[in-house]
C-alpha cells in the first residue's frame, strides 16, 4: 500500500471522521455539531483536509486537494452557522447542506484512493478513470441528493413544529 506515517494519520483521523458523521447521519439524520459524533466529524475533517496537503501520490497540487480547501470552508461555514446563528432558521438549511456536502465531497478522494489500492495486489480499480469508481461516486451523488431533500424536509417539518 506504500503509506506514509502523515498518510496513515490521515487515513486513522479521516475513517474516524467518516464514522462519527455516519453515527449522526444514523440517529438525527444529519451531521449535529452539537454532538460529540458531530465535534469528531468536524475536527477530524479539518485535520484530515489539511494533511492531505502534505500527501499526493502524483506530486504537486492536484484536485484532492481543492476539495480539500472547499471542504475546510464548508465545515467551518457550517460551524460558524452553528455557533453564531442558533436562532436562524435560515441558517439551519445552510448549515446541514453544508456538513452533508462536505461529507459527499471528501468521499471522492476516499472512494479513489481505496478503490485503487485495496484489496492489496488486486484494486477494484486500475485508475480514477475505472467504471466501479464512476458509478460508485455516482450513488453516492444520488443519495446525497435524496439525502438533502430529506434534510431540507425534516428541517421544514421542525421549523413547522416551532410555530
Amino acid at each position: 500500500m506504500g503509506l506514509s506515517s502523515l498518510g496513515i494519520f490521515h487515513t486513522i483521523i479521516g475513517v474516524a471522521a467518516i464514522v462519527a458523521a455516519l453515527v449522526d447521519y444514523i440517529k438525527y439524520g444529519k451531521i449535529n455539531l452539537n454532538t460529540l459524533s458531530g465535534k469528531i466529524y468536524f475536527y477530524g475533517t479539518i485535520i484530515t483536509s489539511l494533511t492531505s496537503f502534505g500527501i499526493s501520490k502524483h506530486g504537486g497540487f492536484n484536485p484532492g486537494h481543492a476539495f480539500s480547501i472547499f471542504i475546510i470552508l464548508l465545515v467551518t461555514a457550517a460551524y460558524y452557522l452553528n455557533l453564531k446563528r442558533k436562532d436562524s432558521r435560515r441558517a439551519r438549511y445552510f448549515e446541514n447542506f453544508s456538513l452533508s456536502f462536505s461529507f459527499f465531497l471528501s468521499l471522492v478522494p476516499t472512494v479513489n484512493e481505496t478503490f485503487t489500492r485495496v484489496p492489496l495486489g488486486h484494486p477494484l480499480a486500475k485508475d480514477i478513470t475505472d467504471p466501479v469508481i464512476g458509478n460508485t461516486l455516482l450513488v453516492l451523488l444520488l443519495l446525497f441528493a435524496i439525502g438533502s431533500i430529506y434534510q431540507f424536509r425534516k428541517q421544514r417539518q421542525f421549523h413547522k413544529q416551532q410555530i
